[in-house]
């Protein structure tokens, strides 16, 4: 019984050098067949894995406060709408200045004392981000044109350190502004009747692609809203290079 015992144990050593001996000799062949096969599976997995897409946001899928009573049912087409507006440096910025471009649009007003400086705080973090982003630029419309001439709006611009080529900030026809807020970008409850005593105000950034169609609404007082606008500015991004 020993004996067997012996030889068994012999038997099983020299299987066992026999296999180093084949691993030994064809050892490349495997590293490069392991290799081959993570290459293999992690395609597959890529393939197989659906990409993220951020919604097309229309009238009827946001809540009803914010979109004007025309548009609550409309399900498809909804766009950003034509504008004629005047930025810091006088110059007339219209939406052929955002031709091709993703922009990321708000409303405030340079006298806010609440929640604005917060608001632009975190647009002045954005534009570092996107600096040397050709695709990307930034949109603010003041709700007190009345009050926020070129001149005011230069001077704010440069405490705040606006980049003119990524960055505007808009005056102009104070119902106009107020119906893009409301029927255009579908961020604020009221669009009121441009009259003097009028205020709109929203803390909503607003992403809005290529083809001027909204793809997000997030919260500009919120840092982790405003890390969700990256991830999502992101995910737009390899959209359009897909």
């Amino acid at each position: 019984m020993h004996a067997n015992k012996v030889y068994s144990l012999i038997l099983q050593s020299r299987n066992f050098l026999v296999m180093l001996q084949f691993f030994a000799k064809y050892k490349y062949f495997f590293i490069v067949l392991t290799i081959l096969s993570a290459i293999i599976i992690f395609l597959f997995y890529n393939a197989l894995k659906p990409k993220e897409r951020l919604p097309v946001f229309q009238p009827a899928m946001v809540n009803a406060e914010l979109v004007d009573s025309a548009l609550q049912y409309v399900k498809k087409y909804h766009t950003i709408a034509d504008f004629n507006l005047i930025n810091q440096n006088g110059d007339t910025i219209t939406e052929s200045n955002y031709k091709d471009k993703i922009y990321i649009a708000d409303f405030f007003f340079t006298t806010c004392p609440s929640i604005c400086p917060i608001m632009t705080d975190n647009m002045v973090k954005i534009q570092k981000e996107i600096l040397n982003d050709k695709e990307v630029m930034l949109l603010s419309h003041s709700v007190t044109p009345q009050i926020d001439s070129v001149p005011v709006l230069r001077a704010y611009a440069r405490k705040k350190g606006v980049q003119d080529d990524k960055w505007n900030l808009v005056t102009g026809d104070k119902k106009q502004i107020y119906q893009l807020a409301r029927k255009s970008y579908l961020a604020v409850k009221t669009d009121g009747d441009g009259g003097p005593y009028d205020m709109i105000h929203t803390e909503n950034f607003i992403l809005v692609d290529k083809e001027r169609r909204i793809r997000g609404f997030y919260d500009g007082t919120d840092d982790e809203s405003i890390r969700k606008l990256m991830h999502d500015l992101k995910v737009l991004k390899e959209e359009y290079h897909d």
